[in-house]
C-alpha cells in the first residue's frame, strides 16, 4: 500500500485513476487544482501523477516547483506525444511519463513497478575509480561529493555500472530500471543519460559511453 497524489484537472480522469488505484489498496490524494496543492504535505506521498495541460500550474511548472522537496517518483500524465516536450519534462526532474489515452492494466504496472523500485533494499558499497555507489542510499559519489542525481538518472547509473564494460540498448536500459517493457518510451534514456553526463561532467567524469547503432555502457 503506498501514498499517491494525482493532480488533473479532469475530473473524469481522476476518478477514474482513484479507483483503479484503489483496487491495489493505495491511499490516493486526488486534486483537480494544481494550485491547491499543499506544499508542506507532499513529503508523506510515496509516488506523484501530474497532468501536463492543466489550466494556471500546468504540470511542468509544478513539477519544476515541487522536485526540489520531494523524494518520490513523477510521472507524468500527457496528451503531448511530440519528443521535444516529452524530454523537457523529464528534464524538470519528473521519472517517467504515460500517455494519453492510457489503459488502466498498463497504468497500474506502471505505476507498481515504479514503487517496486522504491522499495527494493540495498546494501553495500560499489567502488569503481573516483566514483562510488552507496546502495543502500541510492547515492553516487565523485570522491567526497555527492552528485545530486534524480532516481532514475541514480537507478541508469547503478544497472550500467554493475555491468560494466557490457553495452545495453535503451530498451533494455528501460525495462531493466523500471521493472516493465519499455519499448515505446526508450527515448526517455537518452534524455536521462545527457542529464547524467551534465551532472558527472561538473567534476569532469566521463562515465557512460555511446555505442552507436547500439546502445551504452558504463566504461569507468
Amino acid at each position: 500500500m503506498a501514498k499517491i497524489l494525482v493532480v488533473d484537472d479532469e475530473p473524469a480522469i481522476l476518478s477514474l485513476i482513484r479507483n483503479a488505484l484503489l483496487t491495489d489498496q493505495h491511499l490516493v490524494t486526488a486534486i483537480s487544482d494544481s494550485a491547491q496543492v499543499r506544499r508542506a504535505d507532499l513529503g508523506a506521498y510515496d509516488l506523484i501523477l501530474l497532468d501536463v495541460m492543466m489550466p494556471g500550474v500546468d504540470g511542468f511548472t509544478l513539477c519544476r516547483e515541487i522536485r526540489g522537496a520531494v523524494d518520490c517518483p513523477i510521472l507524468f500524465l500527457t496528451a503531448k506525444t511530440l519528443e521535444s516536450d516529452l524530454m523537457y519534462g523529464l528534464g524538470l526532474g519528473a521519472d517517467d511519463y504515460i500517455v494519453k489515452p492510457f489503459g488502466i492494466g498498463a497504468l497500474r504496472a506502471r505505476i507498481s513497478a515504479h514503487l517496486r523500485r522504491e522499495s527494493r533494499e540495498r546494501r553495500s558499497v560499489l567502488y569503481l575509480e573516483n566514483v562510488h555507489f552507496n546502495l543502500s542510499g541510492k547515492e553516487l559519489f565523485v570522491r567526497e561529493d555527492k552528485v545530486p542525481l534524480t532516481k532514475s538518472e541514480y537507478e541508469i547509473c547503478e544497472f550500467l555500472a554493475r555491468s560494466r564494460g557490457q553495452v545495453f540498448s535503451k530498451e533494455h536500459i528501460y525495462e531493466a530500471v523500471f521493472g516493465f517493457d519499455g519499448v515505446s518510451d526508450s527515448s526517455a534514456i537518452t534524455e536521462h543519460i545527457k542529464n547524467i553526463r551534465a551532472k558527472l561532467g561538473k567534476y569532469s567524469i566521463d562515465a557512460i559511453e555511446t555505442i552507436w547503432g547500439i546502445g551504452y555502457k558504463w566504461k569507468l
